[in-house]
């Protein structure tokens, strides 16, 4: 299962373990879209939205155990590089330890909390019965989505990417399988769609489970490394809290653009979270590169190879940039045949291509400072992607589409912009920081 990704062509070793990864994405992402989809099919615009939103929701806490779980990919990937099995099987076996606590105090709290989360969303009172069930469904499945999505860093740390994008795969199938099962031949409705997501990761973590069992994985797991270990968690913390809480923060924003959309209307709402869904898919190359620089750099970090990780950073942020603009030119050309995958209503239609139309734009510049955020963490420097999210959401994101939608009521075109400039000054942020790092890791070069 491990593979040492410190030698050979950059470009290569990039594309081949990214590609693996890009597909997990969007196999993962397959999984909102095609609630979304066959909901459509069978119930109304009140369950749509109710899915629409729940899976929100559910989106933000998968990305936020996805950046916790950084600070274990970083960590194996660096005790890979430099040869330390030892050391990377104790990073192994105290993920294990410290998300298994964590899933199961996060499961008790949300599901105490659910009620809440449904009128903090100004969920339409159409929608809030659907969005309600939804999200308890999903929130007593959460330690099954901790447990695929720690199981897929630990491999990915160990430079093996094409695993969890086969685990994943069987889960997307099954999931598509129930869909059908529970909305269309059952009558389930939003139940049935959460009921489909909860069961399909159940089944991937066990296939994957059955997995590491027969493998062999070249790491030692013991009582000794699942014991806690105390540098070890504060390390994976140190490196996977800004992350999680930098992702927790994209998606706030993300939220609160929801919940200002919801308050203008049904159709508003349900437009907004169709494009999201869209954008989702448009973010998988961005979102695979974060993820595989993380990766790649730790290793070369690891090892020692600081030149090669610089320009596995280069290479992932000029493909992702140019994923972007391909991006750009398709939805300015015809948005609304993709938002109608989802909806067939006029309204949700024409408001669904406006804000796309707003919102593509960020696909190009969110890959490039999703790339820097995977080359800060690879140097355990996390925070510095917390920071600069968290000024591009307070500065930028939150107050923009409040604005927009105050001063332009007819259209979510300038909310979709909103995010844009977020990413423009998150961009203009990651190269400032870098260049200061140059400079400050040449001149300490110098001195020793």
């Amino acid at each position: 299962m491990e593979k040492n990704l410190t030698t050979g062509s950059v470009l290569k070793t990039l594309l081949g373990f990214s590609l693996p990864y890009l597909l997990s994405y969007f196999l993962q992402t397959l999984y909102g879209m095609a609630d979304l989809f066959i909901i459509g099919q069978f119930n109304g615009v009140e369950s749509t939205t109710a899915v629409s939103i729940g899976s929100q929701v559910m989106h933000m806490l998968t990305v936020m155990i996805v950046g916790l779980a950084m600070g274990a990919t970083v960590m194996i990937g660096q005790a890979v590089g430099a040869g330390q099995k030892e050391k990377a099987s104790l990073a192994v076996g105290n993920t294990a330890t410290l998300f298994f606590t964590l899933s199961l105090a996060a499961t008790a709290v949300l599901l105490v909390a659910v009620r809440g989360i449904v009128n903090v969303m100004s969920t339409p009172k159409e929608a809030v019965a659907g969005t309600t069930t939804y999200l308890t469904i999903c929130f007593l499945g959460i330690p099954f989505i901790t447990a695929y999505n720690i199981i897929s860093s630990i491999f990915r740390g160990m430079g093996d990417s094409k695993s969890p994008m086969y685990f994943v795969a069987v889960a997307c199938a099954v999931n598509i399988g129930l869909d059908y099962l529970f909305i269309g031949v059952l009558g389930l409705g939003a139940a049935g769609a959460a009921l489909g997501t909860t069961l399909s990761q159940t089944v991937s973590v066990i296939i994957a489970l059955l997995v590491i069992r027969k493998r062999r994985t070249g790491l030692t797991l013991s009582k000794k490394v699942l014991k806690p270990h105390r540098e070890t968690m504060e390390r994976i913390l140190r490196i996977g809290f800004p992350i999680a809480m930098q992702d927790g923060f994209i998606q706030i924003s993300f939220i609160v653009i929801t919940v200002i959309a919801n308050r203008r209307g049904l159709s508003d709402a349900a437009a907004v979270g169709i494009v999201e869904k869209i954008i989702g898919i448009l973010f998988l190359v961005p979102s695979s590169m974060l993820q595989s620089v993380s990766a790649l750099a730790a290793q070369n970090v690891g090892a020692g190879k600081h030149d090669r990780a610089r320009r596995t950073l280069f290479y992932a942020s000029g493909l992702s940039f140019l994923w972007g603009m391909l991006a750009v030119v398709l939805m300015q050309w015809d948005a609304e045949t993709f938002v109608g995958l989802f909806a067939d209503d006029a309204a949700v239609l024409r408001l669904g291509g406006q804000y796309m139309r707003g919102y593509v734009w960020d696909a190009a510049l969110a890959g490039i400072h999703f790339c820097f955020s995977g080359y800060f963490c690879a140097y355990g420097l996390s925070v510095i992607s917390f920071i600069h999210n968290s000024i591009s959401i307070v500065c930028v994101r939150i107050p923009c589409a409040y604005l927009a939608s105050k001063y332009f009521a007819d259209t979510l075109f300038p909310m979709g912009l909103a995010s844009t400039m977020g990413s423009g000054l998150s961009v203009l942020i990651c190269i400032g920081v870098f260049i200061w790092l140059e400079r400050k890791w040449k001149i300490q070069e110098k001195r020793y």
